[in-house]
């Protein structure tokens, strides 16, 4: 069983229920995943979806809608655009990053038994990115 976190944030999965989304599942696990990585992270509602705060600063949020057959997590600096840094901030050579800017990038997941398979990887890339991102 996987380990559950206890910052899962209440208004966040009663959000989720009334959403009735097809990927509940996968979106669960990410949950618990991004939480459990870092337990300085605070979960809220942005966008339609789960993000995820550093210091009350957005780092990490989750494309939920509209409801398809994938979960996207875009890793950022932030909602206001910032400066770009010359290099990528995280150093992390993971094939699931999409990198978009230096400062930006996107992890999508199509299946439960993706996410199981990329839950190591991840820990480590949102580690870096809190790291990084500060």
């Amino acid at each position: 069983m996987a380990k559950q976190t206890t910052n899962l944030n209440s208004e966040v999965t009663i959000f989720l229920d009334e959403l009735s989304h097809p990927f509940r599942n996968e979106i669960e696990q990410l949950r618990n995943c991004i939480l459990t990585a870092n337990n300085e992270l605070t979960e809220n509602i942005k966008w339609n979806g789960p993000n995820y705060c550093f210091n009350n600063e957005d780092r990490i949020t989750m494309r939920i809608q509209p409801p398809t057959k994938q979960v996207q997590l875009i890793f950022h600096r932030g909602a206001s655009k910032q400066p770009q840094p010359k290099d990528k901030i995280i150093s992390n050579k993971s094939k699931m990053l999409i990198w978009k800017e230096n400062d930006r990038a996107i992890v999508t997941f199509k299946s439960l038994q993706e996410i199981e398979r990329g839950k190591t990887e991840l820990t480590s890339i949102v580690t870096e990115w809190i790291i990084a991102a500060k």
